[in-house]
Order: C-alpha cells, then sequence, then structure tokens
C-alpha cells in the first residue's frame, strides 16, 4: 500500500495525542519527534523533513491550538495542510495550447518507464476525448520503437516512426507537422535514456527541446528509487527546466520519500502518478488527497471518480431493484467482484476509504486477488440453477464444483456460508430501503454512488 509504514506510524502518533485530551507543549514536541523519525523512516529528504517539522511546531504551539477544545485534531489538521503544500498544495494539471496540438516531451532515465507511462499519458488523454499522437523518438535502445508501436496498437492510437537510422530531433519536426496536417491534440515524444546522466543525454535532448519549443517536459522517475528520484529530477530541472514530474511504481513505495521531496526539493510539480502496471493505472496527483490517505482519512473522492468511471450504470440500477426486492444471487455477486475489480488493486481500494486501514482484521493485510479468482472460478462451476438458489448445492454437487474449479469442498463451504451472511445482510438492507422510501416518498432512497 502506497506509504503505508509512514502512514501507520503517523497515525499511532496522533491516536496517542487524541487519547491526552488537553495537550501541553512538550506533548507537541514529542509528536513531532515522532513526525520527524517518521518522515526520515520514509526516505524523505533530511533537510524537506527538517522545515516541515518547524513549519507544523510553529503553528501547533499556539494558543489557539493548545487553548482549543480538540487540540490534537487541531495537530492533524495542520499536519494534513503542510503534507499537502509539501506536495505542491493543489493538483498540477497537463498544460493545454490555445492552438493545437500541445506538445510533451517524456525525459528521464533509462529504467523508469518512461515509454510505458507515455503510452499511460495518451490513454489517459483518449479518456478526455483528445486526439493524441505517439512519437518514436528513442531511436538508441533496442526495440524501444517496437515497444511504443505495440502499445499504440493496444491503445488503437496513432504512432509517428522514422526508424533508428534518423536524428531525434528531425524526428520530432516531422513529427510536429504532421500533427499540425491531420489534427492531433496531443504529440507525446518518447525521448531516449540512459542510465545515469551524462552530457551527451542533455544536449541531445536541449536540442530536441530548442527544435520544438514543448509546452511541456516530463519527467519520468521510479518512485521506489526514493532519494535518488529527487536528485535526478533536480538535474533535469536545471537542464531542461521541466514543467512537471510522474512518479512511476508509486503502488509499490511503501516509503513514499520521493513523492514527498521532489517538489520542495526541485519545484517541479507531481503531475500523474502511476499506480499498477495496466495501461489505465495512471492517476492526476491530488496533493490534498494524497495527504489525507497518509494520515488515515482516506480518498473518498478519487473513489468515487473510480467507480463512476468503471461502474456500469445498468447493472447498478439493476442490482439496486434486487437489494430492494431482497433477490441477491450468486450470479449478482460473480458482476460484483467484476465491478470492483474494474477500479484497481483492493489494497489501493481499501487505502481510499477513512479508517480502513485500522479495523480490526484489515491492518497489515494485503487482499488476496487469487483468492478473488478463485471465488469466481467456484461460481462459474456452478449451474445457472445453483447460482439462482445456492441451497440446492448438496455434497455431491459441491464435489462436482470443486473438480471443475479446481478448489476443494471445504472452500466451496466457506464461500457459501460467507455468502449466506451476505444474503441477510441485504435483506437487512432491503428492509431499511423500503422504510426509507416510505418516508421520503416514491424513489426518495438511493443506494451510495447510484
Amino acid at each position: 500500500m502506497v506509504f503505508e509504514g509512514l502512514a501507520n506510524r503517523l497515525q499511532d502518533t496522533f491516536n496517542r495525542l487524541r487519547g491526552k485530551g488537553k495537550l501541553s507543549e512538550s506533548d507537541v514536541k514529542e509528536a513531532m519527534r515522532e513526525v520527524r523519525l517518521a518522515l526520515l523512516e520514509a526516505d524523505v529528504n533530511f533537510k524537506v523533513v527538517k522545515e516541515f517539522v518547524e513549519k507544523v511546531r510553529e503553528r501547533a504551539v499556539g494558543q489557539e491550538v493548545l487553548q482549543s477544545l480538540t487540540p490534537a485534531q487541531q495537530v492533524i489538521k495542520i499536519v494534513n495542510d503542510e503534507l499537502t503544500q509539501l506536495m505542491g498544495g493543489s493538483q498540477a494539471k497537463i498544460a493545454q495550447a490555445a492552438k493545437p496540438p500541445t506538445v510533451v516531451m517524456m525525459v528521464g532515465l533509462q529504467g523508469a518507464g518512461k515509454t510505458t507511462t507515455t503510452g499511460k499519458l495518451a490513454q489517459f488523454l483518449k479518456k478526455q476525448g483528445k486526439y493524441p499522437l505517439l512519437v518514436a523518438g528513442d531511436v538508441y535502445r533496442p526495440a524501444a520503437i517496437k515497444q511504443l508501436q505495440i502499445l499504440g496498437e493496444q491503445l488503437k492510437t496513432p504512432v509517428f516512426s522514422m526508424g533508428d537510422q534518423v536524428s531525434p530531433v528531425d524526428i520530432a519536426k516531422a513529427a510536429l507537422e504532421h500533427a499540425r496536417v491531420h489534427g492531433f491534440d496531443y504529440v507525446l515524444i518518447d525521448t531516449a535514456g540512459r542510465l545515469h546522466i551524462d552530457e551527451a543525454l542533455m544536449n541531445e535532448l536541449k536540442m530536441v527541446k530548442d527544435a520544438v519549443n514543448p509546452h511541456e517536459i516530463l519527467l519520468v522517475v521510479d518512485a521506489m528509487t526514493g532519494q535518488d528520484a529527487v536528485q535526478v529530477a533536480d538535474t533535469f530541472h536545471k537542464e531542461l527546466e521541466v514543467t512537471g514530474a510522474i512518479l512511476t511504481k508509486l503502488d509499490g513505495d511503501t516509503r513514499g520519500g520521493a513523492a514527498l521531496s521532489i517538489r520542495a526539493v526541485t519545484g517541479t510539480p507531481i503531475k500523474f502518478a502511476g499506480m499498477g502496471e495496466k495501461l489505465d493505472a495512471l492517476e492526476p496527483f491530488h496533493p490534498d488527497r494524497m495527504a489525507s490517505r497518509i494520515l488515515g482519512m482516506g480518498d473518498v473522492l478519487t473513489l468515487i471518480e473510480k467507480a463512476q468511471a468503471s461502474v456500469d450504470k445498468e447493472k447498478a440500477v439493476e442490482l439496486e431493484k434486487k437489494i430492494r426486492k431482497a433477490e441477491f444471487t450468486l450470479d449478482d455477486f460473480l458482476d460484483q467482484l467484476a465491478q470492483v475489480r474494474k477500479l484497481g488493486p483492493l489494497d489501493q481500494i481499501m487505502s481510499m476509504i477513512p479508517g480502513m486501514n485500522k479495523i480490526k482484521g484489515i491492518q497489515g493485510m494485503t487482499p488476496d486477488e487469487k483468492q478473488i479468482g478463485r471465488v469466481e472460478a467456484i461460481i462459474r462451476s456452478m449451474t445457472p440453477a445453483e447460482r439462482q438458489n445456492y441451497k440446492i448445492i448438496d455434497h455431491s454437487r459441491k464435489q462436482r464444483i470443486a473438480r471443475g474449479s479446481g478448489t476443494s469442498v471445504q472452500e466451496i463451504n466457506r464461500l457459501l456460508k460467507q455468502f449466506e451472511e451476505m444474503q441477510k445482510m441485504v435483506k437487512q438492507f432491503s428492509g431499511l430501503a423500503k422504510k426509507m422510501g416510505k418516508k421520503k416518498g416514491k424513489g426518495g432512497f438511493k443506494l451510495p454512488f447510484m
């Protein structure tokens, strides 16, 4: 889970503050010591940590905080505010030229995921109703052009290529002219990287920059490299005046030092975060929402946006009707599993729900995606009649289902028991829905997100 170590440490610290009621200056000092250690352990830049803790401490020991009715909550609010400011304050959106096309240079070291991220950005722009052109400008890395072409095929997005015998500068110029003629909204230029920063790399990138005058220069950095990512961002920014950063593999970085340091050290805003391997796993970076996740307050806005983009509205309405009538079946359960999977990895979804990481049995647990696959296999191995009425599933049927799904009778018993409990909850919810409907009139009750 993103920022898992930092989040747990900070939340434990603030829980101790909440238990004290009134706070003294020494209580705040002790809490700030814990915050400082937590940030350093998360691989946040030392100077950034020092300045951050001092800002929070100055605000937290003020009279309006220590004398307030809920001083612990005031301190948490201050930390939330300062974390948000540390990561940029507000969302930094991708540029959009007054007259298309908008030219975006993708830069970074080899291995950071630059080519894949270029494809992900094209997918993001397509969802916004834009028409992007992918440009194969990396003529040095073996198979870089082929990789971009495969991504283009998967995304059904055009790829401009002139092979690996033409200079990147000429490719960029020709791609821009092609985009103007054919009405593309964005030109995404995938440039070459190196395993380390060198003069030849920077000179070439500067030449491409001078040739096409990009509206955006987005630096792709691997979040899991921690302070190295910050140093890379600083160097690229000094050489090229980078306009934004994209953090890849943020979903695998439990520390989060790069995300908390890049803006403060380089002044470069983080515009996107890579949250998985799939081509739609690129999220706009919202500093306020990320701060909220770190402090265990969830990220409901992003969760709602994911639901609105992923959930089949017709199926949601149909499910609502079934729940009202208490007709929830294993077929419906299978549909719901598929809908949830569309939202993304379960640990990410759970991190967006306020307080979820503190619920008994949830904290420290990574949801097992394989187990969900086994549940799906079990249900798909049932007959339509069995899925409609699980009570007809006797021992011989269970043995057949176990053979068909590659599972055991014990696993089938466990699933049916859990489903029985779920059906009881659905009936209770149905009763509540009817009561609410009577009170509010016809159509007066709606399920969440429907």
